[in-house]
């Protein structure tokens, strides 16, 4: 990026409230062709469309659900623990996780409850009667995808909770496809189809676009020099919890 392009870049982010004096230590850090690259990204978040997994034990597994759904511009991902702890592979997560927002329930009933108080509606994953395709989930509110355990899928009390149930269509003899590739298939079908249908309400509101921001700014900085940042006085929020803050 050209100094006069890198310039009115910054000038950009300034008006759009992404960087601030208080923030100038950090992004001062990075090279604005990075800071360009976040940005584009930021611009294609959703909190519209969320994943919750129930006891998916399988540290792959839980990685792959990640990865899918940073690349899908999924924001959110609420777990619920199994019989193993959540864990999930570096090697398949290429630290994608870094770039979303975790939120760790105690159990599935508040998991469900919680994504109900703020106006999602629930869809597990499930192979059973009554069942609806994917692409017939109606998103003209925000949802919450449910994808249970890899041998058991969604526990019965997941099932009396959600809102509905829906299947990923298959016509070979097998009758049901891996978490990671169930997780791909049906975010790809929904978030195409509910950023055309919710339009303006698909993306972040300018408060959150800017909180995420600066976690990014902050979490592409190198450690050591975040250390000594935080040395100065200097932190934000992050996944992984409150640093401090920006003063």
């Amino acid at each position: 990026m050209e100094e006069r392009e890198a310039t009115s870049f910054l000038e950009q982010l300034r008006q759009e409230g992404l960087i601030t004096e208080s923030t100038r230590p950090v992004w001062e850090m990075i090279l604005p062709k990075r800071l360009k690259r976040m940005y584009d990204v930021l611009n294609e978040r959703t909190r519209y469309i969320t994943v919750l997994i129930e006891a998916v034990d399988d540290p792959h597994n839980q990685a792959a659900v990640l990865r899918t759904a940073e690349a899908f511009g999924v924001q959110d991902i609420h777990i619920v623990t199994g019989k193993a702890p959540f864990s999930p592979n570096r090697l398949v997560t290429r630290y994608a996780d870094q770039w979303l927002t975790l939120h760790h329930k105690p159990d599935i009933k508040t998991a469900i409850a919680d994504l109900k108080s703020q106006g999602y509606q629930v869809y597990a994953s499930y192979l059973g009667e009554e069942t609806i395709p994917v692409s017939d989930i109606d998103l003209s509110q925000p949802t919450a995808l449910l994808f249970g355990n890899e041998h058991s899928g969604v526990s019965e009390e997941a099932l009396r909770l959600a809102d509905g149930t829906f299947v990923i269509p298959m016509y070979g003899f097998v009758q049901s496809f891996n978490i990671s590739v169930a997780a791909a298939l049906a975010l790809y079908d929904v978030t195409e189809r509910a950023r055309r249908q919710a339009g303006r309400h698909y993306y972040l509101l300018p408060e959150e676009k800017k909180a995420l921001y600066e976690q990014w700014m902050w979490q592409t900085l190198n450690p050591r020099i975040r250390k000594q940042l935080q040395q100065q006085g200097y932190a934000i929020q992050t996944n992984e919890g409150q640093l401090g803050s920006f003063s």
